[in-house]
């Protein structure tokens, strides 16, 4: 297995969701992690730990991509979602055409982007976007605010509002086309046999995700059934050629 030259182990960051427990499953329970140096991280901190090379492999969000100077997808698994995916939303109390505020979840790239390639291209509507930072109250907006918010607390935070609007059922009703939200992706080449392994590992975990959901299940805000209708049902981990048609399209309409 090849290590970083001067630095001893290659250095993995992964997202702290959810849809990445078959991931940390199998490269734990493998015995992986014990090859390498396993890092858990919110998605906007994966893609900044290898665009500053602290890390060797991260679990980014696709728009991340474009901003490394070199990249290499590494798997044939992803993150991704045919149709609905529960945790990548636009939470709001009034319908699209009365909401004129819309606060963007600070910990993904790729679900900023995608909501705003949604205003443009599908619902064809104008809002004004705006950032926020670690601390954010996402439960609390007025009646002509909205928010976009990713990850296990959407389990959490969609009853508390009146509209939801899924941005992965959302994007396949426009496209048709499954949508990607994160790649297994390293800034330089790597060896073959890492590689080999390290996909292994990512195939243990999908190969048992009743193991996942005992492991991870009785915690957090999805549990039990719900977390194995999660993994099942709603993510996608294969990168197939649909997939991969559909980030090609997300990213040509980021840049247009």
């Amino acid at each position: 297995m090849q290590e970083k030259k001067g630095m001893g182990k290659i250095r993995i960051s992964a997202v702290r969701y959810a849809n990445t427990y078959p991931f940390i499953y199998g490269l734990t329970e493998s015995g992986f992690d014990k090859k390498v140096i396993l890092e858990t991280d919110h998605p906007a901190d994966c893609a900044t730990k290898l665009i500053e090379d602290k890390v060797d492999v991260g679990l980014i969000p696709v728009s991340a991509i474009p901003l490394l100077s070199e990249y290499h997808i590494i798997s044939k698994y992803c993150i991704g979602a045919y149709d609905k995916v529960r945790t990548v939303m636009l939470l709001s109390n009034c319908g699209l055409h009365e909401l004129k505020s819309v606060f963007l979840d600070y910990r993904s790239r790729t679900s900023v982007n995608l909501v705003k390639v949604l205003a443009k291209n599908k619902w064809k509507q104008e809002f004004t976007w705006i950032n926020t930072s670690e601390g954010f109250n996402f439960a609390n907006t007025g009646k002509n605010e909205g928010v976009v918010l990713i990850g296990d607390q959407c389990f959490e935070y969609e009853n508390k509002y009146s509209y939801k609007f899924d941005l992965a059922k959302e994007w396949h009703d426009f496209s048709g086309l499954p949508f990607v939200f994160a790649c297994w992706t390293s800034n330089k080449e790597l060896d073959e046999n890492f590689l080999r392994e390290f996909n292994m590992a990512l195939q243990f975990g999908l190969n048992n995700i009743d193991k996942v959901v005992e492991k991870f299940g009785k915690s957090g805000p999805i549990t039990g059934n719900d977390l194995r209708n999660y993994l099942t049902n709603n993510i996608s981990y294969d990168f197939d050629e649909d997939k991969k048609k559909g980030l090609d399209l997300f990213l040509n309409l980021i840049n247009s």
